[in-house]
């Protein structure tokens, strides 16, 4: 265990934590919502510190990162836990395990030394953390990504954004870039999620703000984010904070507590991508659907076919020094092929 970031004593050995929006008052012997950190003896302890549950090695685009050293590879991990209860979890078996059935808090124990050596050993550009939420591991996180940003190596967040400004600010000089999920409305936060939506939208703006690369990723859920008026106020707010964050619009599954909701239709998607492009964003992709085109990458300003993708496979890759060869727009994103940070 090790002593956790971000939080106040209380009175009676209470505590209070300001990881994440939550706030949780956590007494004595007890643990937050998460289900990752826990009051002993009135100390917030990580639970999860150096407890990887999963990890592996991907295709950035699979984050889904599209601007991000397109081509490159990621080196995964996680712990368990999370700060939401999505019911549509696709992940639920490590997500929901320190709070349901028989509540265990398990992983394979690492350093970030030996995590920072495995990306490195395995060639990996980038370290991402990712497939549970990792503002709850947000100390295995950071000190990962300071050893990380040291030794050359990116560090990217795949996050639900419930996180808290001061996190936030903590992090973001070690932060390359953050893929945050924007659900939908306040109400789906509320009976899905378990959460709120504006702290989700501040986090986007605040990352924005402070010179990290933001790429912004809806699930369309049948029935209760799938509306032109859900689509086109996500569009809107996205174009608030920059045209140039890409929107991945993606093909939800049957999961976990969802089971009786049918994938999303194709067309769904591609009406959700017209009414980006038509709100003014520069870049709207569709994801988990290859071959359908959606997940191409062509130039805003002349239209020209730049990334030409099949699932996570980059099939061709025209942008030279960040620009559209046939009109010379400037193409947004970190999208060059070095092997270290310049």
């Amino acid at each position: 265990m090790k002593e956790a970031m971000f939080y106040e004593k209380l009175e009676e050995n209470a505590v209070r934590c300001h990881l994440c929006p939550h706030h949780c008052k956590i007494n004595e012997s007890k643990g937050g919502i998460c289900g990752v950190r826990e009051n002993r003896g009135g100390v917030l302890y990580s639970l999860v510190y150096g407890k990887v549950v999963a990890r592996g090695i991907d295709p950035i685009e699979k984050k889904p990162f599209f601007h991000f050293h397109p081509g490159s590879e990621a080196h995964s991990i996680a712990t368990v836990g999370c700060n939401f209860r999505c019911k549509n979890c696709q992940n639920f078996h490590i997500s929901r395990m320190p709070k349901e059935g028989e509540k265990q808090i398990v992983g394979e124990d690492a350093s970030p030394e030996e995590i920072v050596a495995a990306a490195k050993q395995y060639g990996c550009r980038t370290i991402a953390y990712t497939y549970t939420e990792p503002t709850i591991f947000f100390d295995f996180a950071y000190d990962t990504a300071r050893l990380a940003h040291k030794e050359g190596i990116y560090n990217v967040f795949v996050s639900n954004g419930y996180i808290t400004e001061e996190a936030i600010y903590t992090l973001a000089p070690y932060l390359d870039a953050i893929n945050v999920d924007l659900k939908g409305s306040e109400d789906l936060y509320r009976k899905i999620c378990g959460g709120h939506l504006q702290p989700v939208l501040d986090t986007i703006k605040l990352y924005k703000s402070l010179g990290v690369w933001v790429e912004v990723t809806t699930l369309v859920i049948p029935t209760l984010n799938d509306s032109e008026e859900d689509f086109r106020w996500i569009a809107e707010f996205v174009k608030s904070v920059g045209v140039d964050i890409p929107w991945h619009i993606s093909q939800f599954y049957p999961a976990y507590k969802l089971l009786d909701i049918p994938p999303t239709p194709v067309t769904t998607l591609r009406k959700a991508r017209e009414i980006g492009l038509d709100v003014g964003l520069r870049y709207v992709y569709e994801g988990n659907v290859p071959g359908e085109g959606g997940e191409n990458t062509y130039c805003y300003q002349c239209g020209e076919l730049l990334i030409r993708r099949y699932g996570f496979q980059i099939l061709e890759n025209k942008i030279r020094d960040s620009r559209c060869p046939s009109c010379g727009a400037k193409i947004d994103g970190m999208l060059g092929f070095t092997n270290k940070r310049s």
